[in-house]
């Protein structure tokens, strides 16, 4: 029965993850120096993220929009990522994005508090 359910998680995540590119529209246009230094901003930025999960579909999609190059670390079992969020964040929640600055990490969960984080930061 658990084989099913994931298949069909997978399943729906895929098709949620097909529809977000064909629909996606543009990224936010920027000058070459401007997005160099969003660039440069978002270095110390990483996105913890399953790829089928739709929390993480509606975070990618924000940032895509925004036309932020954010890392992507799949957190999927038996991922060093994976491992690394637990040890480091708390615990293992997608999607979850680690924030380094000024030498110190911030670990900030829920797709909406992200999606806002990033538009008051970048937009």
């Amino acid at each position: 029965m658990k084989i099913i359910i994931n298949l069909i998680r997978n399943l729906l995540g895929g098709l949620i993850a097909l529809v977000d590119v064909i629909t996606r529209g543009t990224k936010l246009k920027r000058t070459p120096e401007a997005q160099k230094r969003v660039e440069d901003e978002t270095k110390s930025l990483a996105l913890y993220q399953f790829f089928a999960c739709p929390f993480c579909i509606k975070t990618r999609r924000a940032m895509y929009k925004l036309n932020l190059p954010i890392n992507k670390r799949n957190a999927s079992q038996g991922s060093v990522y994976r491992d690394e969020l637990l040890a480091a964040g708390g615990k293992v929640q997608t999607p979850c994005l680690r924030i380094e600055k000024d030498g110190q990490v911030e670990w900030l969960y829920e797709s909406s508090e992200i999606i806002k984080y990033l538009q008051n930061r970048f937009a």
